[in-house]
């Protein structure tokens, strides 16, 4: 006689994928006000490189410096701000430069406040938080620079629309 086990069988994990190239390049241009969570004001961080790339292709860039406390100033011209919650209006992109045990947390506040788009820059990789974001209804590009992205996708004739 024959015995039958039951096989339990694990549905397999999602994985996250980016937009494709073109969807990359229409949030380039659907977006206007970047806030940039871990923007730092030293010229050797690559946060500000990127900061100061995007404002140069007219982006508005919204500093927020979670480890600054409360003397924040400006960086680039504009007043910085300690969190998401702080901002005096919701920006379109939030771009991040925190480590990745960080993006969670980024992740929840920004599925409270309604923001629609999260881009984790290169390097800066947690699939379960992407897919959690993707899941609440935001678009998310990960592992990719924002910059280098909007001068390979956008010319320079076209406008941030």
């Amino acid at each position: 006689m024959l015995s039958y086990a039951l096989i339990r069988t694990k549905k397999p994990a999602m994985t996250f994928a980016n937009p494709s190239t073109e969807q990359i390049r229409q949030l380039l241009h659907q977006v206007h006000r970047v806030a940039v969570l871990g923007l730092s004001p030293n010229p050797a961080r690559p946060s500000l490189r990127v900061a100061r790339g995007l404002q140069s292709r007219g982006y508005q860039i919204v500093p927020v410096r979670p480890l600054v406390g409360e003397v924040l100033g400006e960086v680039l011209g504009e007043r910085a701000y300690p969190d998401l919650e702080s901002l005096p209006e919701l920006p379109d992109i939030v771009d991040v430069f925190r480590a990745p045990e960080h993006v969670p947390a980024i992740v929840e506040s920004c599925i409270k406040l309604g923001i629609r788009n999260l881009w984790l820059q290169e390097g800066v990789v947690h699939e379960a938080a992407a897919l959690r974001a993707r899941q609440a209804g935001m678009t998310v590009v990960m592992d990719r620079c924002m910059w280098r992205d909007c001068v390979q996708l956008c010319t320079a004739d076209e406008p941030n629309d």
